[in-house]
């Protein structure tokens, strides 16, 4: 650890710290920067987030070190809390008084007295967040490790400071952060806490969905959301919050005939769409891509296992999952649900002959989504026969060359009829009503299949036939 050593002491010589030490020895308040920045320091992680404690008032040496210099911003405080921030150039700083917690069984929120150094780092979530390193004139660049922190970074080990039952008890989503330290560190949870999380599961119960949603955000987000998930499931976690996910899980068998394993299929491929993109809603869709299929499985004695219309049920499950897991109800849960919807699209045209028809419809269908779409679709090729992911992957390459012709060709992504129901109502003199849908659609139609271009006279011409066959030319004042 001793070019780690030389490394944060080089950090410690930032301005920034040279200002909050100066400003601790004039209200007399030791200062240590402390937790999340140490931890990714040694790890040689970037970090922007700052944590000073002081044994003292967290608000008023955040004033004091305010008035060092005009680059630092001014003080916001958050005087229920006992903390303050300020920021610094690109670093957010937060102060808070040194403390102690005290919590009750129905709430995660503690009873917090006035306390010392090592009254804060006993209330730290797990070792490698309890370092500190002084800031001091007797201590300057002087680590606290009080619970063997760097041995844990070095083992790279996720290790409560205090019994993890009661540490996970006290504050239930603890268990999240663990996990989710897990997945984005790529550490391992130490064995006394994987048990104490298993044991302790139904505490998430007192949890926010909010406060869930933000940790599985994270650790969708990490390099291999796999980790993250597989522990949710085997700690029993996923089932409490996320059900319809575990119930993919398992493979049945009848008559010597089984299916594929869903849930670790989907986490293959989470992480498969992980290594292409960091959209987080592109990643959920990846998630929920399989959602609708333990509704939809059926046996058949002559074709075995099937799903039909998974995708569908899939996509109507979405928004009642964003509203429990208080996700966002706005275009981002319709962002998810039409890829899901449309999740299987690409890969039939990938397996047959794409029809310019059917290019057609998908680029209508996906509109600007249409590159999510092909990502999602190549994430979902899991199959360990390297002969057969390269000639999927080959599919796949016809299909976006397909798409992008038909696309320069037709123009239809996102394409309106080029005429409206207004100038259909004043053509055929017609009242509103379900005739002008009808028309409306059969253009659409009709460009999609190919039989007319997207253009306006020949969809003026199309129109002229259908309300012909429609009746509706008799009597009217059509405009030749």
């Amino acid at each position: 650890m001793g070019s780690i050593k030389k490394n944060f002491t080089s950090q410690l010589e930032l301005s920034l710290f040279g200002y909050i030490a100066k400003a601790a020895e004039e209200i007399d308040q030791p200062a240590y920067v402390i937790g999340g920045w140490v931890r990714d320091l040694l790890l040689e992680r970037p970090s922007k987030d700052i944590d000073i404690v002081t044994v003292g008032s967290g608000i008023e040496l955040a004033k004091a070190v305010a008035k060092q210099s005009k680059r630092f911003t001014e003080v916001s405080q958050f005087k229920n809390f006992g903390t303050a921030m300020i920021k610094f150039d690109e670093y957010e700083v937060e102060f808070v008084g040194a403390r102690r917690e005290s919590y009750s069984r129905n709430s995660r929120k503690p009873v917090v007295e006035n306390g010392t150094l090592q009254d804060d780092q006993n209330r730290r979530d797990f070792t490698i967040n309890a370092l500190s390193i002084g800031l001091n004139r007797d201590d300057w660049g002087k680590i606290y490790d009080p619970f063997d922190g760097l041995k844990d970074l070095e083992n790279k080990t996720i290790r409560t400071p205090l019994a993890p039952g009661q540490t996970y008890s006290d504050d239930p989503l603890r268990m999240m952060r663990a996990i989710r330290f897990a997945s984005q560190l790529n550490f391992k949870i130490d064995t006394d806490s994987y048990e104490a999380i298993a044991k302790n599961k139904n505490r998430i119960k007192i949890i926010s969905k909010e406060r869930i949603s933000t940790e599985l955000n994270k650790i969708l987000l990490s390099d291999q959301p796999s980790v993250g998930l597989e522990l949710l499931y085997k700690t029993g976690l996923l089932e409490i919050f996320f059900p319809e996910l575990v119930a993919l899980s398992g493979v049945e068998e009848i008559d010597g005939q089984t299916h594929k394993e869903n849930f670790y299929h989907t986490l293959e491929v989470v992480d498969n769409i992980s290594r292409e993109t960091d959209n987080l809603w592109l990643r959920y869709a990846a998630l929920l891509h399989d959602i609708g299929k333990p509704v939809t499985k059926r046996f058949d004695k002559n074709i075995g296992w099937t799903f039909h219309g998974h995708e569908f049920v899939g996509s109507k499950m979405v928004p009642k999952i964003f509203k429990r897991l208080k996700l966002p109800l706005d275009d981002k849960m319709k962002y998810v649900k039409k890829l899901v919807a449309l999740s299987s699209r690409p890969i039939v045209l990938a397996t047959e002959k794409a029809t310019d028809s059917g290019v057609r419809r998908l680029l209508y269908d996906a509109g600007n989504d249409v590159e999510d779409l092909m990502t999602l679709c190549e994430a979902d090729v899991t199959t360990k026969s390297e002969k057969r992911k390269k000639r999927y992957l080959n599919n796949f390459k016809v299909v976006r060359k397909k798409l992008k012709e038909v696309e320069e060709k037709d123009h239809v992504r996102n394409f309106q009829p080029p005429v409206d129901g207004k100038e259909i109502i004043k053509r055929y003199n017609l009242q509103p009503g379900k005739e002008i849908g009808k028309l409306k659609n059969a253009v659409k139609e009709a460009i999609l299949d190919g039989q007319i271009q997207n253009d306006y006279d020949q969809a003026i011409e199309f129109l002229d036939q259908q309300a012909m066959e429609m009746g509706l030319l008799a009597g009217s004042d059509r405009k030749n």
